[in-house]
């Protein structure tokens, strides 16, 4: 396994980028993933979303990963995007990477009566950017 992929599986926030309309730069935003070494990340969101919206008229996003300790280390992934609806146990399954087992379950209860109008958005990656910069001299980490 790939260190990328390693780094990828652990559960992190991420930043998703997606090409907007006309001269705009991209639209960027945190949002949870899900990824196991050897699959395809994927992420859920609202149907009526702008991130769906903008995803659907891309075809296409990025996902970017990153951590300052203890050596500052990024990972992207880029590719096109493939379509379904979430499932319950897709959303579990990613709330629960996030906000543990009891967390995850309150959350998805609290914030999503159905798995209706939520979207699953599958990654196939296409391109990967990564590097471990190691620790910057003089570089102090915020604690």
């Amino acid at each position: 396994m790939r260190e990328r992929e390693k780094f990828l599986a652990e559960p992190r926030i991420a930043t998703l980028a997606v090409r907007r309309e006309g001269d705009a730069g991209p639209f960027t935003v945190p949002i949870w993933y899900h990824y196991e070494p050897g699959g395809d990340p994927w992420i859920v969101t609202y149907q009526k979303s702008r991130k769906s919206r903008l995803i659907e008229l891309a075809g296409r996003f990025t996902l970017m990963v990153e951590r300052v300790e203890p050596t500052l280390r990024h990972v992207s992934v880029e590719g096109p995007a493939e379509r379904e609806d979430a499932t319950w146990e897709q959303l579990r399954g990613i709330a629960t990477r996030y906000m543990g087992e009891e967390g995850g379950r309150r959350f998805v209860e609290e914030n999503w009566s159905s798995p209706e109008g939520q979207v699953l958005y599958r990654l196939r990656p296409e391109r990967w950017v990564g590097q471990d910069v190691g620790a910057l001299p003089g570089m102090r980490v915020a604690r």
